[in-house]
């Protein structure tokens, strides 16, 4: 069997947020208060976001290694969260936060082994593996990304990817 472990997770994770890091270099400080639409997360405040969100994934499965969440687990972290990601209001601090909150999430998705990926968690609302949930740390940035690139369409940016492509054809 093909297995998809902690270092293909690791791997993976680092090239998702090393594309999140690029959209966030390319992207003029200045248009960091860019919204596309009233109601919405600005550019600084997606990126932000993003840098910040791993923090309750190293919390529940690094650091307290939790077999089971309640809904004060997932609130008091993501109150951290969101405290972390207010505490970003410059370019430069969000793109350092992006590198060194990513890097260290994929240090902890390496430290993983292939018996605590197969964990089940229990759930407010049902069960999940280990594997599944952090898997779902990387789902949740590539959704950010494509309303990030979207975004740059807006403010004139030909998103990186995309200009990537085109230079090889």
């Amino acid at each position: 069997m093909i297995y998809y472990g902690p270092s293909n997770m690791a791997e993976s994770w680092r090239t998702v947020r090393k594309n999140t890091i690029q959209v966030a270099e390319d992207i003029p400080e200045d248009k960091y208060s860019f919204r596309a639409a009233p109601d919405t997360m600005s550019v600084g405040e997606l990126l932000a976001h993003l840098a910040a969100t791993p923090h309750w994934a190293n919390q529940c499965h690094f650091v307290d290694q939790k077999v089971a969440i309640t809904m004060d687990d997932f609130g008091k972290w993501m109150g951290e969260v969101g405290a972390n990601s207010k505490s970003l209001t410059t370019k430069s601090a969000i793109v350092a936060a992006l590198k060194a909150d990513g890097e260290a999430f994929a240090a902890g998705l390496e430290s993983m082994t292939d018996a605590k990926l197969a964990e089940i968690v229990k759930l407010p609302n049902g069960e999940k593996t280990r594997f599944e949930m952090l898997l779902g740390v990387k789902e949740h940035e590539m959704h950010h990304r494509a309303q990030l690139f979207l975004m740059e369409r807006m403010i004139g940016i030909v998103p990186h990817l995309t200009r990537a492509r085109q230079a090889a054809r």
